[in-house]
């Protein structure tokens, strides 16, 4: 089969954890074709959707982990499947990209995530369709709106409704001296929406990555564990991530929530977890393949591929 992968550059990938690396290996060890592509080169001319893309001999290195065997400019409907895998921020150039996807998609390409799923589905206020496993949450722009919620709850998480990674999330106490230009930062002096929570203790035990692939929960989850006088467990603000069985309410909520997803066609799901709280919704990225196959010789990256194949041989 031929796959598909729209990425950021090759250069500045992380091989070693990256999880679209891990998909792109799993698919060649299988002969599959592996092609590159940059969201930049996609195209929309005389009815047909392609780009500029490059074929791909994966390797194992860290560093020299690929060479470009080809390039052609590819309608995306030759390819079995295109897997979009663009790193937020989702910007105006993100929207464009999806719209020129479910162009594909209408000329009868098969692309994962479902372009309008990804554009519906905002990361941070896709949880309030599911209110039942979510903390005390607040999404406004008003900073008076916002200060009430700290006031009300006494210790809550600000966060911007576009990050990633961890990037401007802010604790802020009732008695935080800083709490005033923290708001006026993040809500751009009411400009910008944000969402605010309820601070839980239970980040100390780690934010739990669920994912869910094709439908399916994925049997283990990665516990990002915050380092000293950190609240965030994001591994990219310095977090360790712990590999751990799906048990009890985390697997209550993947249960819940991965029929409806996958149906969106929504087929790679990161679902954020902090005590019993679901946080967030990623679709646009998500990670921690690596992290979980490393420490549980569970091999995620196989179970993608296998649902690829699957979805793309129609059985």
């Amino acid at each position: 089969m031929k796959f598909a992968f729209i990425l950021d550059p090759l250069e500045g990938l992380k091989a070693y954890k990256d999880s679209s690396v891990a998909m792109m290996r799993t698919a060649a060890k299988r002969n599959h074709e592996v092609w590159a592509i940059q969201r930049a080169a996609l195209v929309w001319r005389d009815g047909v959707v392609a780009a500029r893309a490059q074929r791909l001999k994966v390797g194992a290195g860290d560093t020299a982990w690929f060479s470009v065997i080809e390039e052609a400019v590819l309608p995306l409907t030759a390819c079995d499947a295109v897997l979009m895998r663009q790193d937020p921020p989702f910007d105006f150039e993100y929207v464009a990209a999806t719209w020129l996807l479910e162009r594909a998609e209408a000329e009868g390409a098969r692309i994962w995530n479902k372009p309008r799923s990804i554009r519906d589905h905002s990361e941070k206020v896709a949880i309030t369709e599911f209110p039942q496993f979510t903390p005390t949450t607040l999404i406004a722009r008003d900073p008076a709106e916002i200060h009430a919620f700290i006031d009300e709850l006494g210790d809550a998480i600000l966060k911007p409704l576009d990050g990633m990674g961890g990037s401007s999330i802010f604790r802020v106490l009732k008695e935080d001296p800083n709490r005033n230009v923290i708001v006026e930062t993040l809500t751009a002096f009411g400009a910008r929406s944000i969402m605010a929570q309820r601070y839980l203790p239970a980040i100390s035990h780690g934010d739990k990555r669920i994912l869910l692939i094709a439908g399916e929960p994925v049997p283990y989850c990665l516990a990002r564990i915050p380092k000293a006088g950190e609240s965030r467990g994001n591994l990219a603000a310095g977090g360790k991530g712990v590999a751990r069985p799906l048990m009890g309410r985390d697997r209550e909520i993947a249960e819940a929530l991965a029929p409806t997803l996958w149906a969106r066609g929504l087929l790679i799901v990161g679902l954020d977890v902090i005590g019993d709280s679901l946080t967030e919704i990623n679709v646009t990225s998500p990670t921690c393949f690596v992290e979980i196959a490393q420490q549980t010789r569970f091999d995620v990256a196989a179970m993608l591929v296998d649902a690829l194949e699957r979805e793309c041989s129609g059985s």
